[in-house]
């Protein structure tokens, strides 16, 4: 179902590329990042254009929960511990910068998009030990950021820490108005990357810097980022006849919940699992019995899902895509942050090709790996790639595939092999290979979305077997 941010915006659709050119930077991914970069890339006197697949924001923009904040979960605390005081300060002036950005593209622009002042909120149901460790982290690297015991939400809590000076909009009425500004080319797939010849279905672009903004970069190497990240789902519900509360709000806890009002809507978040691993689905009805629950007189309006890349040390790897590439950029990993952080990965790439190196960018670097803080996570990584590309090569199908009932997937057998199979609700039947085009890994049905998900590296691809997103470029077979 369209988040409630498709179903109120119409973005004129723009031309694919016409053929052949050449410009000073390509930008691929026509979402929040990308479409910022060249933004402030055009600002500083730079040509560029961007490239995208599909339609402008069609990917994850259009389904976020449009928070711009520098409170992203237990972050501070963590970071200080772990990256020292300095790096943790650039991770927090970067982020507050990002969300002035935001102000003032809004402001010079006179862009209608709903954005508000707001405060955001980490609470927790369970333990205030945590949060009062993070606010004093947030505070004493410059954060206006403070323990308290008081909110608006519908249960009672251990605490909270209340950030100010964080903001809300209209993610889609805002990428319009900026896409305006820049020059986007649509429907063009760009299919590989040699130096500065980037290629498409529809030509060739020749430039002196790329730019990978395209959720999951594509390019496997250099970089090797399929192996330094992983992909997460996370769903939302609209609902109207729900108060207003004073501000965005996230749950620190295992099963937690995010809040924030939308004009009369409220928008209510969770559900979270590693994609590819939601077999046994009923997110969306997590979400509905908790709104009965908090909201008993609510009507559900609209509800939709969202991928996010998780790096192995919860920090967006923004810059320079490896030594051997210097002129290739990536933006990724942005966690649940995606709009403060692509803001922020605009500011840094921009600066970077136009020559003003960030002194705050190091900690965002995608050279670093530390080991301490990534270790488990890279492990972890490690295990479900195995256990994808295991399921793919040494198990058989689950069940026979006329005990697949109506409006249900799953991996069958089909004359001795292994397919992926979805009857919808008239009883048709479709089939498509296990196998995901990126690098092998076997496919799991998520029920909740009716879509084929990748556990290792979060390729997605509808019953029929077309790509929604990558980081494989290519439909399935059948």
């Amino acid at each position: 179902m369209p988040s409630i941010w498709s179903e109120t915006t119409q973005i004129a659709p723009r031309p694919p590329l016409p053929g052949d050119l050449e410009t000073d930077t390509a930008v691929i991914g026509g979402g929040m990042a990308g479409v910022l970069t060249a933004w402030l890339l055009k600002e500083a006197g730079v040509e560029s254009v961007v490239l995208e697949a599909q339609r402008l924001g069609s990917g994850q923009t259009r389904n976020t929960t449009a928070k711009i904040t520098s409170q992203h979960g237990l972050i501070y605390d963590k970071l200080t511990r772990r990256f020292g005081a300095e790096q943790a300060g650039q991770y927090a002036r970067v982020n507050q910068r990002a969300i002035a950005e935001y102000r003032r593209i809004v402001r010079e622009l006179a862009i209608d998009c709903a954005l508000e002042e707001r405060a955001a909120y980490l609470y927790s149901t369970l333990d205030e030990d945590a949060l009062r460790a993070e606010a004093h982290a947030a505070r004493a690297l410059g954060l206006n950021a403070q323990f308290t015991a008081q909110t608006a939400l519908p249960f009672p809590v251990k605490g909270a820490v209340r950030f100010e000076e964080q903001a809300q909009f209209h993610p889609l009425r805002f990428l319009a108005a900026v896409a305006e500004q820049v020059t986007v080319y649509e429907q063009t797939l760009v299919l590989r990357v040699d130096g500065g010849r980037v290629e498409t279905d529809r030509g060739t672009v020749r430039a002196r810097h790329v730019v990978f903004a395209c959720h999951f970069p594509f390019v496997n190497a250099p970089g090797y980022y399929f192996a330094r990240m992983h992909q997460e789902r996370s769903y939302v519900l609209a609902l109207k006849n729900a108060p207003q509360l004073d501000g965005m709000y996230y749950g620190v806890d295992p099963e937690g919940l995010s809040f924030r009002n939308a004009g009369e809507y409220l928008l209510l978040g969770g559900g979270n699992h590693r994609t590819g691993e939601n077999s046994a689905g009923g997110r969306y009805e997590l979400l509905r019995q908790a709104a009965r629950r908090c909201y008993p007189d609510s009507r559900e309006a609209a509800h939709w899902s969202a991928q996010d890349c998780i790096t192995l040390d919860g920090v967006p790897y923004i810059g320079v895509y490896a030594p051997s590439v210097p002129n290739w950029y990536v933006a990724t990993g942005f966690q649940k942050w995606g709009m403060t952080s692509s803001m922020a990965a605009a500011m840094l790439i921009s600066a970077r090709i136009t020559g003003r190196e960030d002194p705050d960018g190091a900690v965002f670097s995608p050279r670093r790996f530390k080991l301490p803080a990534a270790g488990a996570n890279l492990l972890e990584d490690g295990k479900q790639t195995v256990k994808g590309l295991s399921r793919q090569l040494f198990t058989s199908g689950r069940a026979e595939l006329e005990a697949l009932p109506s409006g249900h997937g799953g991996v069958v057998e089909l004359d001795g092999e292994k397919v992926g199979a979805y009857r919808d609700e008239t009883g048709e039947l479709f089939l498509v290979s296990t196998r995901c085009p990126h690098l092998g890994c076997q496919l799991e049905w998520n029920p909740d979305e009716k879509s084929w998900e990748c556990p290792c590296h979060g390729s997605r691809f509808d019953h029929r077997g077309r790509l929604l997103e990558g980081p494989a470029q290519t439909h399935l077979t059948e």
